[in-house]
C-alpha cells in the first residue's frame, strides 16, 4: 500500500466519511483514518433524529453504508490513531504510531468526545454503571432508576431512549431551564418515567462493585439519590491534540477556519464537530464535509 495520498481524511465519523466519499467519486486518492471504530458518536445512536435523507435510519447502520460504499469508491480506510501532523514539502506528512503518511491536503473530522463529569467515582465505575450510550446500555438497566445529566438535545434525547427499558429516568440539570430543541423538551416533559430536576449538579458517584447512588447538591444543600445508572451528556470536547499549536482555537479547543473551511495553515481543512461554529447536527457535518471536499478538489486542479 502505498503512504501517499492526494487527501488524507483524519476521522472517520459522518463528516469524515462523507468527505472521503465524495472525493474519491472524483478520482482523487483519498485515504482516511480512524483510532476506534468508523461512524463516531452515530454509532451511539439507534435512531437518527431526524433520519438523514436516503439513508439509514439507525446510526451504525448509516455509517457501515457510507464505509461500504467508500471502499467501493477506492477510499484506503487506515485504522490507526494519528499522533501528528506536519507541514511538509509538497503537503503535509501524517504520522502514526506505526507509520508517516504524506498527503497533498488534509481534512481535519476527528469529531469531539463526550465532556466527563469530573467527580469522583466516574473513572471507578466506568462500565459499572457509568455509561455514555443509552442505546447500548440501556437494556442493562431493566426496571432500574437511572439518571441523565445534561440539559442538550443529547441528554433529552438519551433520556426518552432509556425509559423504554428503565423504570425511572432522573433528568439532572444545572440550570433553570433546558437548552435542547424545543421538541425534544416537550417529550421529556410528556414522558411520564422522567423526573426533572433543575438546578442540579452531581458531585460523587457513589457505590459497591456497581453504581448504588449519587450525591447531588442543590441551592437547599445536599441530597443522596438512589440510582443504578449514571449518563453525562453535558458536551463535548474536540479531538484535536495532534493538531499543530500554530492551528488557531476557539476557548473550547476547537479550530478556526475561514469560510471556505480552511484552517490558516494553508492545505489543512477543519470540518464536523472539530471546527469551530459548526452546528452539531448531522446534516451540519454532512454540510461541512461537502464544502470542504469542493474546495479541496478545486485546490488539487
Amino acid at each position: 500500500m502505498s503512504n501517499s495520498f492526494d487527501v488524507i481524511i483524519i476521522g472517520e465519523g459522518i463528516a469524515g466519511l462523507t468527505a472521503a466519499g465524495l472525493l474519491a467519486k472524483k478520482g482523487i486518492r483519498a485515504a482516511s483514518f480512524e483510532q476506534q471504530l468508523f461512524g463516531g458518536l452515530i454509532l451511539n445512536v439507534n435512531e437518527l433524529d431526524p433520519a438523514p435523507a436516503g439513508g439509514e435510519a439507525g446510526g451504525a447502520a448509516f455509517a457501515s453504508e457510507m464505509i461500504g460504499a467508500n471502499a467501493d469508491a477506492g477510499v484506503t480506510s487506515i485504522q490507526e490513531p494519528v499522533s501528528a501532523v506536519a507541514a511538509a514539502e509538497g503537503g503535509f506528512t501524517v504520522k502514526t504510531e506505526t507509520g508517516s503518511y504524506h498527503a497533498r491536503q488534509v481534512i481535519v473530522a476527528s469529531g469531539a468526545k463526550l465532556k466527563m463529569l469530573g467527580v469522583p467515582g466516574e473513572a471507578e465505575f466506568e462500565g459499572r454503571g457509568v455509561s455514555k450510550c443509552a442505546d447500548c446500555d440501556g437494556p442493562m438497566f431493566q426496571n432500574e432508576t437511572v439518571a441523565v445529566v445534561g440539559g442538550g438535545d443529547s441528554a433529552l434525547q438519551e433520556a426518552n431512549v432509556l425509559t423504554h427499558y428503565c423504570a425511572k429516568v432522573l433528568l439532572l440539570h444545572r440550570g433553570s431551564a433546558f437548552r435542547a430543541q424545543p421538541r425534544f423538551v416537550e417529550q421529556v416533559q410528556a414522558n411520564a418515567k422522567i423526573e426533572l430536576r433543575f438546578g442540579s449538579r452531581v458531585e460523587a458517584i457513589l457505590g459497591g462493585q456497581m453504581v448504588e447512588k449519587i450525591l447531588v447538591k442543590r441551592t437547599a444543600g445536599s441530597e443522596e439519590l438512589a440510582v443504578a445508572g449514571v449518563f453525562a451528556y453535558i458536551g463535548l470536547e474536540p479531538n484535536a491534540a495532534f493538531v499543530p499549536d500554530t492551528v488557531e482555537r476557539d476557548a473550547t479547543g476547537r479550530l478556526l477556519t475561514d469560510v471556505t473551511l480552511e484552517t490558516a495553515l494553508p492545505g489543512l481543512w477543519a470540518i464536523g464537530a472539530v471546527r469551530s461554529g459548526c452546528g452539531g447536527s448531522l446534516e451540519d457535518a454532512m454540510r461541512d464535509a461537502k464544502q470542504a471536499a469542493e474546495a479541496v478538489a478545486a485546490r488539487l486542479k
